[in-house]
Formats: structure tokens, sequence, C-alpha cells
């Protein structure tokens, strides 16, 4: 099994469940045991273990945070490849809208596969990711609708 390709797949996948909200259209993609596991500063870090907890996180995290912007466009900066038998990639996120200023941040991300679906769940944020983003919503999080659960 080609395993960047899988990873390409399980990408298209979460993008149309962006936009579709049917979350149950990833569970093809994880293990049972699945882990989700975010190093960052705060805002960012946290862990999800299992499934259905992983992918409630990440519709969390949609809503509570990607959604709240008028725009979010993703960018790949690098991969995804194979690198310590994971696939890695590393990524940029840039969200927008109207009468605010952009938030860029950029993250790595690696998926450990168990067969064709993924075992764990990487996501690297930069230390300064953190602080950058809590400044930008001290300055401009008000002009933002609130979060949504």
């Amino acid at each position: 099994m080609d395993l960047v390709q899988r990873f390409g797949e399980y990408a298209a996948a979460f993008e149309r469940v962006y936009q579709n909200d049917a979350w149950e259209e990833l569970e093809p993609f994880f293990t049972e045991d699945a882990v989700y596991e975010i190093e960052g500063t705060p805002p960012f870090g946290g862990r999800a273990a299992g499934r259905k907890a992983l992918l409630a996180y990440l519709e969390k995290s949609v809503k509570t945070f990607d959604r709240r912007f008028p725009k979010r466009s993703l960018q790949l900066l690098e991969g995804p490849t194979l690198r310590q038998g994971r696939v890695w990639m590393r990524w940029r996120v840039t969200y927008s809208g109207p009468g605010i200023p952009e938030l860029v941040l950029d993250g790595e991300e690696a998926a450990l596969f168990e067969g064709d679906r993924i075992r764990l769940l990487e996501d690297r944020f930069p230390p300064e990711a953190g602080p950058i983003a809590e400044m930008w919503f001290r300055s401009f999080g008000s002009r933002l609708p609130p979060a949504r659960a």
C-alpha cells in the first residue's frame, strides 16, 4: 500500500468534512485505538485517544477555532513524504477575512499507519505559534464571531 497516497486520501476527505460536517466520513482512516497528539504552546497542544475521541477533538477544534474566521487557506510547504516510517508534511494555514489582518501559522503533521489506517496522528506547532495566536486574538479576536461548541 502506498501510504503517502492513502494519507492524501485522508487529507482530501478532511477538507470535504471541513465543509460538510459529516465527521463520521473520517472513521475509515483511523484505527479504533488511534491517538491524536498536538504539540505546541497554548492555545495549541492536546491529546485525544481512541477514534471517537479523536474525531470529536478534530470537530471541536474546527468549530471553536477555524470556523470563527471567514476564510481558511491551507498551503503545503513540504511533503507529504515518508520519513522515519511516518507520512510527514509541513504546512501553512492562513486565516483571513474582511476587517482583520491575516493570522498565519506554520506546522508539521505526521501520520503513523497500521495497515491502511492511521494509528497515530501528530501535529507540531513551532514554539512561537502559540504566542503569535494569543497576541492576534487579544488584538483582533473581538472582531470574530464567538466560538461555537
